[in-house]
């Protein structure tokens, strides 16, 4: 399957940016908006680049049947340690598979899920396109596909809070920049990520900010507490609240949305 690319960077990733203030709150709200959208446990899920689990893990304690696909081998050891720390009866709904996101309807051979999640992995794709196309293909009818991505809109508000300022002058017509992890990445925008995913016949339902005022506080300079769980709690109910309204959401730097494919989309 080629080098794993992420093989430098699953123990910062896994162990250090989820331990944070920001790792949390990302799993939280994430979390919250998903369980307003999918249906009841035992639903099955497919996470598409899911990494280390952080995101469907949670979900398969919750009831859920999880299988979580990614190419990266690193990743997927993070993911085997994690899920041998999770309750038995959570571990036996629980299927890793290594398998590149561009062929995920033919890894999980056909199956077809009532929830299709994508967090975080568009952005390391030159062109969205094929991706979308494999989670709208391995939704079933009637099932949710879910997208998180960096938003295009906000491109120049880290630089500008790191007082980067001719960085930040650049910015406000970019796509791409080099992330926290040091990896490149690109952005897009709510109308474009929907236009796709209708066009492959899921409707967009909503959409939601994810990280606003926790990431732009980091970037400014600021030290969050993880240990502190009183304060580390009301910067997630905050979180959750600002994602859902305008115009806070607009304003965050990641979106999340989420679509509902149709009874009589193709398979």
């Amino acid at each position: 399957m080629g080098e794993d690319t992420w093989a430098d960077l699953a123990d910062q990733f896994a162990d250090e940016a989820y331990a944070s203030v920001k790792g949390y709150v990302r799993t939280y709200v994430m979390h919250h908006q998903l369980l307003e959208h999918l249906p009841a446990p035992p639903a099955s899920v497919l996470d598409v680049g899911g990494g280390a689990g952080h995101q469907s893990f949670p979900l398969a304690q919750a009831g859920y049947d999880v299988t979580l696909l990614d190419s990266s081998p690193a990743m997927l050891h993070k993911a085997h340690q994690r899920l041998q720390r999770l309750p038995d009866e959570a571990q036996r709904r629980v299927t890793l598979l290594e398998a590149d996101g561009s062929n995920a309807a033919e890894a999980v051979k056909g199956q077809r899920f009532a929830a299709v999640l994508c967090h975080g992995v568009l952005g390391y794709l030159e062109h969205p396109e094929p991706l979308v196309d494999q989670l709208c293909q391995c939704a079933a009818a009637d099932g949710i596909v879910s997208i998180m991505t960096g938003n295009a809109r906000t491109m120049a508000v880290r630089p500008a809070l790191e007082q980067r300022w001719d960085d930040a002058l650049a910015s406000f017509d970019a796509r791409t920049e080099i992330g926290v992890l040091g990896v490149p990445g690109r952005a897009d925008t709510v109308e474009e990520l929907s236009e796709l995913m209708l066009s492959r016949g899921v409707e967009p339902l909503h959409w939601y900010g994810v990280w606003l005022f926790v990431d732009w506080l980091e970037f400014s300079g600021a030290k969050l507490d993880p240990t502190d769980s009183k304060q580390v709690a009301a910067t997630a109910a905050v979180e959750l609240e600002a994602g859902r309204r305008d115009p806070y959401r607009q304003l965050s730097r990641v979106f999340h949305l989420v679509g509902r494919k149709g009874n009589s989309a193709p398979a």
